[in-house]
């Protein structure tokens, strides 16, 4: 019997080490307090994007990886 999987409909936050529904803007703001905290503690960060996206989605991510988190650290499978 194939396992059924539970579609998330609602962005879920950890709080006390449980998961909570969490309003889109909430979730959103968790995660850039969290990319922020990691940037400011000196991690290094980097991106990995796919040759099979689209152009476009390429673009986006090189530029949030450039300007979002100050890094240049980018690779696509492409060469392959």
């Amino acid at each position: 019997m194939a396992k059924r999987y539970t579609r998330l409909t609602e962005p879920l936050v950890r709080e006390n080490g449980q998961l909570r529904p969490a309003s889109w803007d909430e979730a959103l703001d968790r995660a850039a307090s969290g990319f922020r905290r990691a940037l400011d503690q000196g991690a290094q960060t980097g991106l990995f994007s796919c040759s099979k996206a689209t152009n476009e989605l390429n673009f986006a991510t090189q530029k949030f990886s450039r300007l979002a988190l100050g890094s240049n650290n980018i690779d696509s499978c492409n060469r392959t």
